[in-house]
């Protein structure tokens, strides 16, 4: 389906925006309905707006209670025909969904908490048809540390100081994500299932140090110093998260 709409982002937020403007240009360049493939989607944050602006989403998503509000979500929206539920792991991407099929995979907040990120990172990169993307979401190391040490909890921070980054904790923890990267780790993740890294954001550079009264009082000004720090380092560094923009060669 050709001249689909670009709309493709609900009412931008701080915690969001970077990310829906980094899928925004991706999707503008394509300038085509496409195959999407939500990998821990949950409850259709993204794949519902992808679906409204046209795009077919497929959520794989271990949760069957996240894929049933997920399913109520897009027939409310009126886009239950162009959503497809599909419950599964991650790591099992391959036997769920088409190989080199996807135009986009989005893989939100997912590798931290997997068992294999390898596995998964393999699956996004098979999913993806050659010049597709894969835009990944990353919990980042250096702003955990961070919180921890504002917050007086020194011995936490000095804990996570000491996990590499990409790496499972050698100690059990009950706090998640299992594991937490920087932007050199991520980069090699996806690098060693054969994706090229092209873009790296921050998410939540500013967003969560603002004290929520300030937040509230000018919520335009506080998205538009995010939007500006997001690609920037220092800044980018120490976001909450990381958003990488990867792509399979060929195309």
């Amino acid at each position: 389906m050709k001249g689909a709409s670009t709309r493709a982002a609900p009412r931008a937020t701080p915690r969001t925006a970077v990310v829906w403007a980094v899928l925004r240009r991706e999707l503008d360049q394509l300038g085509a309905a496409l195959t999407v493939v939500d990998v821990g989607g949950g409850t259709g944050g993204f794949a519902v707006p992808l679906a409204e602006a046209g795009h077919r989403v497929t959520v794989v998503d271990p949760s069957p209670d996240a894929l049933a509000a997920l399913t109520r979500r897009a027939a409310e929206a009126g886009v239950a025909g162009r959503v497809t539920a599909v419950q599964g792991d991650g790591d099992r991407l391959a036997d769920l969904v088409p190989a080199a099929g996807a135009d986009l995979v989005l893989c939100h907040s997912l590798l931290e908490v997997v068992d294999d990120p390898v596995a998964v990172a393999a699956g996004l990169a098979t999913a993806l048809r050659p010049g597709g993307a894969a835009s990944v979401l990353v919990a980042n190391l250096a702003a955990a540390v961070l919180a921890r040490a504002i917050a007086g909890n020194l011995a936490a921070a000095g804990a996570l100081l000491a996990d590499p980054p990409g790496a499972a904790p050698a100690r059990a923890r009950r706090d998640l994500p299992r594991r937490r990267f920087d932007a050199a780790s991520a980069s090699d993740l996806l690098a060693g299932a054969g994706l090229t890294v092209e873009q790296i954001h921050g998410v939540r550079v500013i967003a969560d140090l603002v004290p929520g009264a300030a937040a509230s009082a000018d919520p335009q000004a506080l998205l538009s110093i995010e939007m500006a720090v997001a690609a920037r380092p220092p800044y980018r560094d120490i976001a909450t998260q990381l958003h990488l923009l990867a792509r399979r060669a060929g195309g």
